[in-house]
């Protein structure tokens, strides 16, 4: 068995059980050697995926990984208060929208909402792509820790690259991220599909944790002047800018100042 699956075998096995279990029972489970077990506990320790209860000599699920549970649990009520956001935003807008949630290393879109004359994507709903190639996903990691990011992408995680476009080690990731840190939107092109770029912002749940994405898909051409391609990312950022920020108080987020 792969050993990178390991963890997610010990977090599915811990999900299973009503009481804490012992290393030995875990390793058991997973079957993998008690050192290499040791040493998995330690690192998803100190990530918060599990806890160690030293009175019982036994380890639980840990907070982070609940954090991922309830995040589901919150797929719902995106879709359902995401879907009139997303039908006003392509009424404006004039080309496709979806709504991101970030799945493990993947972007999960939970809603897709099709413009008219347009083809649909493969983005549509409870597909899963690769985060560090899409928009969507790229704008949810610029969001998080950096312990989390190099959780979800080990040192010997592949980067798959579907149209030769994307960054290759987490390196090109992290200078992409910080790219979307500073311009507070994400941008992809045709590293999904060749001939479409994807922009995206970021969704704010009440803490003013990034839980998801909104972004927009339209053609593009290599011959495209860059002055009308500025234009329209202007344009296409702006109403992203108030779409988000609408889903976003829906979740009960209050912007910095309205306090």
């Amino acid at each position: 068995m792969d050993s990178s699956l390991r963890p997610l075998l010990i977090l599915s096995f811990l999900a299973t059980q009503a009481n804490p279990v012992s290393a030995a029972r875990i390793a058991e489970a997973v079957d993998a050697p008690r050192s290499t077990t040791f040493r998995l506990l330690r690192g998803m320790q100190t990530l918060g995926y599990v806890t160690h209860l030293p009175e019982e000599q036994a380890y639980a699920l840990g907070i982070a990984a609940r954090e991922i549970g309830q995040a589901f649990g919150l797929q719902a009520p995106l879709a359902r208060y995401g879907r009139p956001v997303l039908e006003r935003l392509v009424a404006k807008v004039g080309e496709t929208a979806h709504l991101a949630v970030l799945h493990g290393h993947e972007t999960l879109y939970i809603h897709e909402q099709t413009a008219p004359l347009r083809a649909p994507l493969v983005t549509a709903k409870d597909v899963r792509l690769p985060a560090h190639l899409t928009a969507s996903g790229r704008v949810i990691l610029a969001g998080i820790g950096n312990d989390q990011l190099r959780a979800l992408f080990p040192p010997n995680f592949a980067f798959i690259r579907r149209t030769g476009r994307g960054p290759a080690t987490y390196g090109e990731l992290q200078e992409q991220l910080s790219a979307v840190r500073r311009a507070g939107f994400a941008r992809e092109f045709g590293e999904v599909t060749e001939g479409l770029t994807s922009i995206a912002k970021p969704v704010h749940d009440r803490t003013g944790r990034v839980v998801a994405s909104i972004a927009v898909t339209h053609a593009y051409s290599l011959a495209e002047p860059s002055a009308a391609d500025a234009d329209l990312q202007r344009i296409l950022v702006g109403a992203l800018e108030n779409a988000t920020r609408d889903l976003s108080r829906r979740l009960g987020w209050v912007p910095p100042g309205n306090g």
